[in-house]
């Protein structure tokens, strides 16, 4: 029986989905049953939602009962170093035989990992995994190419992509890509104790970002460098909560120190997956670059 947590998150839904187009059965942990229906998690065949608090370990064990492999994805908080190493103990409790924790390294820029909280919290909840007694694997993506979507409306509108990176260089990966990867994996097991970094086959600057989408909605998008300041301020006026937007600058500070990015294919090669480049995530989603 396999698990997976955050299943109503961007991660979550892909992976769940792929489970289910591969005939995968599984129990999907959410904190909200309205908003997994409202997602259509109910309605997909072999996938049993279970509603609960990820913090709640008492809460937890009839969800784990079971369970020989977990999936561990939670919200990015300030609660998520607690959040996550609680649902490692209430795996050992409930004797789950192997978890593989969604996590976040970096690894197409090389962070240090004291300068960006999210980086940080996520090592030591690897840690704090490693030093359980189950068996383990982290699953390492760099940034995910679906961010990019958060930048629609301003391309859509005015044909520019502005953000502050600069001239440098990302790796951004597919989503879909993990999902058929973390599917991999949890049907099929091995890979403990091993580290998994993940990142797209390219290393693109925001220009060649701007030029993918121009090419696949047929218009011109240019990319528009920004200050951090300008940045800051449309993400407190989209919303986001102020520590969320602290941890966005430190994230950027440490991009911009690391211009260069690499690319590292060999987890898409192990479990046989193509990697989908930029172009083809473009024309995938045209329809929201174009509005």
């Amino acid at each position: 029986m396999i698990l997976v947590t955050g299943a109503t998150g961007m991660s979550g839904q892909k992976i769940v989905r792929e489970l289910v187009q591969n005939g995968v059965s599984a129990k999907a942990v959410v904190r909200s049953a309205r908003k997994a229906t409202t997602a259509g998690l109910d309605k997909l065949a072999g996938i049993d939602l279970v509603e609960c608090d990820m913090q709640d370990e008492k809460g937890l064990i009839p969800a784990l009962e079971g369970v020989d492999r977990a999936l561990l994805i939670s919200s990015a908080g300030p609660d998520m170093r607690e959040t996550q190493c609680r649902f490692i103990d209430a795996c050992k409790a409930a004797g789950v035989g192997h978890v593989v924790k969604f996590s976040g390294a970096e690894s197409g820029i090389g962070f240090d990992p004291a300068k960006f909280r999210f980086t940080r919290m996520h090592e030591e909840i690897e840690d704090h995994l490693e030093a359980s007694g189950l068996a383990w694997t982290h699953l390492r993506p760099s940034q995910f190419m679906q961010v990019y979507l958060r930048e629609a409306p301003t391309i859509a509108r005015d044909q520019e992509l502005r953000l502050p990176f600069g001239d440098t260089e990302l790796s951004p990966v597919a989503i879909e890509d993990i999902a058929r990867i973390a599917c991999r994996l949890l049907r099929d097991g091995g890979h403990e104790g091993e580290s998994l970094d993940v990142t797209g086959p390219e290393a693109l600057t925001m220009h060649d970002v701007a030029e993918r989408i121009s090419a696949a909605i047929g218009r011109p998008v240019r990319y528009v460098p920004i200050s951090s300041e300008e940045r800051r301020q449309a993400l407190l006026e989209s919303g986001a909560p102020a520590g969320f937007v602290a941890a966005m600058e430190e994230q950027l500070q440490e991009r911009l120190k690391r211009p260069k990015s690499r690319v590292h294919l060999g987890t898409h090669a192990a479990f046989g997956v193509r990697p989908t480049n930029f172009a083809e995530f473009a024309r995938t989603y045209a329809s929201t670059f174009s509005g």
